[in-house]
């Protein structure tokens, strides 16, 4: 295309002029860095020098850089004519006329259908979360804490005290974890300027991590989810091998950085019970410290002075710390559990440029309904209506559910639904047959 050519250049200025007219092919082309377009509704952006700015991390836009960004984009902003107004002078051109509304031979009616039940679901106030049960679910949150408190204020620190305690405070750190994803997914609140200023402090003080940390790794795995190079939760910095790509690739490169034939064993001593006191800890302050974020620090310390405070006042001594190391190790199992049951034994790949819907039902699936799976998992046992709508008050997925689950019928989709038993024992099992493949391509490959 004449015009559309003449616009190619990041540098050029040409940016906000919106004169250009491009074919997909000369979309693609630009998904470097530094050179990224990508679309929205037919129009064509440039955002190589503005992806800095991207007030959610320049990695999470830039796994669109060359592709339709239309559902990822309705996703992930609640506002979207006014952020349209930030887009605007981004603005380079639009599709030609000839070119389809979908990239790399996606399914239009399948695209279609999906947006339409968008609409529907948004008609029937589906994305309207009830403040009523977000409080009811802090105070729960908050009543158990409570109640360990006065354990351990009344009983002192014995045995039985000091488990009862762990218990308590791992039930209520787990259920705190999924009350910031609510917040950080900015389901609770008309304004999302409410929802960023209670998960900072949620996640801050009571979780004691950083919502900058949260924010920008778990809207890239949103994104992009289970696709090698841009789903961080896939990362595995080699101590695992997961789906059926990695394993043989592992092998064939005679890549043997641990024995993944006996992962799904191993993996219970360095999986659940590392993640969140360990990995995750070192990451966040890793976080903090290289982008300056002072403010987190000083939530993240305030966490710290207040629990040493009240630890005082009640007159123990080593068991606060005691019960810390308990209870986070508890909820770093609880974590790992919920959290990998819908993704690690699914499908695992690099980039295949799937439809949103398509995408979504290939990385995740659900657990069984049932008023202790809603409440154990934070109601992410309805991870595919989580994942296909992430502002979507969490209440609501049983609602949506069987909508998405139609759609899925008709166009012949996987809508999978599990056990919850089932589910955790697939984390292995899936565990143990990459290992398996790893050997084989390893040592005969």
């Amino acid at each position: 295309m004449g015009r559309g050519s003449q616009q190619t250049d990041p540098a050029s200025g040409g940016a906000g002029q919106g004169a250009g007219v491009f074919t997909w092919e000369e979309v693609q082309k630009h998904s470097h860095k530094g050179d990224q377009w990508l679309v929205i509704d037919r129009k064509v952006y440039n955002i190589s020098q503005w992806v800095k700015r991207h007030p959610g991390g320049l990695r999470v836009i830039s796994h669109y850089a060359g592709e339709d960004a239309t559902d990822a984009f309705r996703a992930f902003h609640p506002q979207p004519a006014y952020v349209r107004k930030f887009l605007k002078p981004l603005l380079i051109g639009e599709l030609a006329a000839s070119e389809p509304c979908q990239d790399h031979q996606k399914s239009e009616t399948v695209i279609q259908d999906f947006r339409a039940l968008h609409d529907q679901v948004e008609k029937m106030g589906l994305f309207r979360s009830s403040p009523l049960f977000f409080c009811m679910y802090l105070g729960h949150i908050i009543l158990l804490e409570a109640l360990a408190l006065l354990l351990l204020w009344n009983f002192g620190a014995g045995w039985v005290t000091f488990f009862a305690c762990s218990v308590l405070l791992a039930t209520s750190q787990a259920q705190a974890g999924w009350l910031q994803h609510d917040f950080g997914h900015l389901s609770v609140f008309r304004n999302s300027f409410w929802d960023h200023l209670v998960h900072q402090f949620v996640i801050g003080h009571l979780k004691g991590a950083s919502a900058n940390w949260w924010n920008h790794r778990h809207f890239q795995h949103h994104a992009k989810p289970n696709v090698f190079q841009k789903d961080p939760d896939v990362n595995m910095i080699n101590a695992f091998v997961v789906g059926e790509v990695q394993p043989v690739e592992y092998g064939i490169k005679k890549l043997k950085y641990l024995p993944y034939n006996h992962q799904h064993k191993y993996f219970f001593l360095i999986g659940p019970p590392l993640l969140i006191p360990v990995y995750f800890q070192l990451q966040i302050m890793h976080t903090m410290i290289s982008r300056r974020l002072w403010q987190v620090s000083l939530l993240h310390s305030l966490c710290v002075c207040v629990c040493v405070y009240v630890w005082r006042q009640i007159n123990v001594s080593a068991a606060p710390f005691l019960i810390v190391c308990v209870f986070r190790f508890m909820e770093s199992h609880w974590f790992v559990w919920v959290t990998q049951m819908s993704h690690i034994p699914m499908n695992i790949d690099y980039e295949k440029h799937d439809d949103w819907l398509t995408m979504q039902l290939k990385a995740t699936c659900n657990i069984e309904a049932s008023a202790f799976n809603d409440w154990f998992s934070g109601h992410l046992n309805f991870q595919i209506e989580h994942h296909l709508f992430p502002m979507m008050p969490r209440h609501n997925y049983r609602h949506a559910a069987p909508l998405v689950e139609a759609l899925c019928k008709k166009h012949g989709l996987p809508y999978t639904v599990k056990p919850l038993w089932t589910a955790f024992s697939d984390i292995v099992s899936s565990l143990q047959k990459s290992g398996e493949m790893w050997l084989d391509a390893y040592l005969h490959k």
